[in-house]
């Protein structure tokens, strides 16, 4: 069954999480994280987020995003 479509609307706040496949890994060195990191920043311009805070682990991540306008799955 398929989970229930996200409810967005300017000013909601999101706990966004992604972990590896098996809980491999994402990043192979400090250079990987760190391009992890300048593509969100990217992310955070383009669709007008405010990343409150994330957490870079080995093997996955979690941030904190505010949406001004309801644009968290935009394409």
């Amino acid at each position: 069954m398929a989970r229930l479509l996200r409810i967005e609307y300017a000013g909601a706040l999101y706990h966004v999480t992604a972990r590896g496949n098996a809980r491999a890994n994402i990043y192979a060195n400090d250079d990987d994280s760190q391009r992890f990191l300048s593509l969100l920043k990217i992310a955070v311009d383009r669709y007008d987020w405010y990343c409150h805070a994330y957490c870079l682990m080995d093997n996955h991540y979690h941030l904190l995003i505010e949406t001004n306008r309801a644009s968290l799955s935009d394409d």
